[in-house]
């Protein structure tokens, strides 16, 4: 009797069972969409809706890299076609199975998936800020570290507002009053929006977003969101995502949630916080000193990195013209690059915690902030500094108000600092760096295309 030998299967790769992992997931809700997400140049989503049955049978979609070349008002520089394919081609688009959430305001079960960019040959697409983020971390890898950061996102609740010549004011709460004195921390504040805020939870339960402590801000109706410290890609997704989120919950009930850095001229701006630290493949911080009360060689290193490069990389952290509002004219905002321990005045502030949770506070990046970008551009800040050996100054004890502006005060201010920064280029992309200098100098450019109000008023017939 002869037997016939069984022929083994081949066994399925990593992406082959990421895929099938990822139809299942869709199966098991039911999902009748699918919002197949990208995280452009300002931060906001760009890509496709497509129906569920469409995506399990076509996994992969297409998007024109020139998303990656727009400017926030839709232009387009003018060497658009010197950043991108002279096709003006489209880039293959691969979902990341850890980012796929419900979408929990959809009427129909929704999913939502961030998706990568790469080219037609399969090489992950220099422009894509998500890419940028992973291109700095691979940098990481190689020197047997790996991130840990955790974001504080401000905000600010407003009235509608649907003529832009007219000013932003703060929303009626519970009591049917806007707030008008300052309410730094007040819990009777935040209750004011309870049902706005509890409608947030919801969404970001739902979505599994690790949003940790709420506060309010210094600011009329302006509140603050701690994330859970984490890898910077995953707390990069969850900043896109919550943005998203915020909007959202607050349209729902008839107000606005703006993350734009300085959005009232007698209010705060809004700042996204980022504190920072660097683990070995052990999971040790590498930041702790030897002896209780310490920093390591790395530390000192990493903070002087921060130091020499942030004002070149200013134009991730302040990316728009209301951006230098904000840095110019804050009661709070960083003026230069010093360093104190838990001194709130200076850019970068070392809390007092303990040994395992020794870490830096970047204070520079407003809420307006790409978080992908921002994120990827104080980490390239402080490899360059352990990479060079940079020496930190000494620590500040008094106000860093009072020891002068020394950041760039304007968009093209920053933009020229970023040009010039070959070892900033190299870390994150040159090719990136010349498409991203090209989008915000058209934004520039466009923005003083606008006579303002101000002008109108005090020039019109005084000069």
């Amino acid at each position: 009797m002869s037997t016939r030998r069984r022929t083994r299967k081949p066994e399925a790769s990593t992406e082959e069972q990421q895929e099938s992992s990822l139809r299942r997931w869709l199966k098991e809700r039911r999902i009748t969409e699918v919002e197949c997400l990208v995280p452009d140049i300002t931060g906001n989503a760009r890509g496709k809706i497509i129906p569920a049955d469409k995506f399990s049978h076509d996994y992969g979609t297409r998007l024109p890299e020139g998303i990656f070349a727009t400017t926030v008002t839709g232009d387009y520089p003018d060497d658009y076609y010197e950043l991108t394919s002279p096709s003006d081609s489209d880039m293959l688009l691969r979902p990341d199975p850890d980012t796929v959430r419900m979408v929990p305001w959809a009427t129909d079960p929704t999913a939502q998936i961030i998706h990568d960019c790469y080219t037609k040959d399969g090489h992950p697409h220099e422009l894509a800020p998500r890419n940028v983020l992973r291109k700095v971390l691979a940098e990481y890898e190689k020197e047997g570290l790996r991130p840990v950061v955790a974001p504080e996102l401000e905000f600010f609740l407003v009235q509608k507002n649907t003529d832009p010549d007219f000013p932003l004011l703060p929303p009626a709460g519970r009591s049917g009053r806007p707030e008008t004195a300052r309410q730094s921390y007040s819990i009777d504040a935040v209750n004011e929006f309870d049902p706005i805020l509890d409608l947030m939870y919801d969404y970001c339960d739902a979505m599994e977003l690790d949003v940790d402590t709420l506060i309010h801000e210094s600011g009329a109706a302006q509140l603050e969101v701690n994330f859970t410290h984490a890898g910077a890609l995953s707390l990069a997704d969850q900043v896109f995502l919550f943005k998203r989120t915020m909007r959202e919950a607050a349209m729902r009930h008839g107000v606005y949630a703006t993350f734009l850095a300085k959005p009232m001229e007698t209010e705060p701006g809004s700042a996204m916080h980022i504190h920072q630290s660097l683990v070995d493949r052990k999971g040790r911080n590498v930041f702790t000193g030897r002896k209780p009360g310490e920093f390591s060689k790395t530390f000192g290193h990493y903070l002087a990195g921060l130091q020499k490069y942030v004002p070149m990389a200013m134009a991730f952290f302040a990316p728009n013209v209301n951006s230098y509002r904000r840095l110019m004219f804050g009661e709070v905002s960083p003026s230069n690059v010093r360093w104190g321990f838990d001194n709130r005045t200076c850019g970068l502030r070392v809390p007092m915690d303990t040994p395992e949770n020794q870490r830096v506070e970047s204070r520079f990046a407003g809420s307006d902030a790409n978080p992908y970008l921002a994120m990827a551009a104080t980490l390239a800040c402080g490899l360059l500094g352990i990479r060079e050996q940079l020496t930190p100054t000494a620590p500040t004890e008094v106000s860093a108000k009072e020891l002068g502006y020394d950041l760039p005060r304007s968009l093209g201010e920053a933009l020229d600092e970023l040009e010039t920064c070959t070892p900033l280029a190299t870390l994150l992309g040159p090719r990136f760096v010349r498409a991203y200098v090209s989008v915000k100098r058209k934004e520039y450019e466009t923005f003083f295309r606008v006579i303002s109000s101000w002008e109108r008023e005090f020039l019109l017939l005084n000069v």
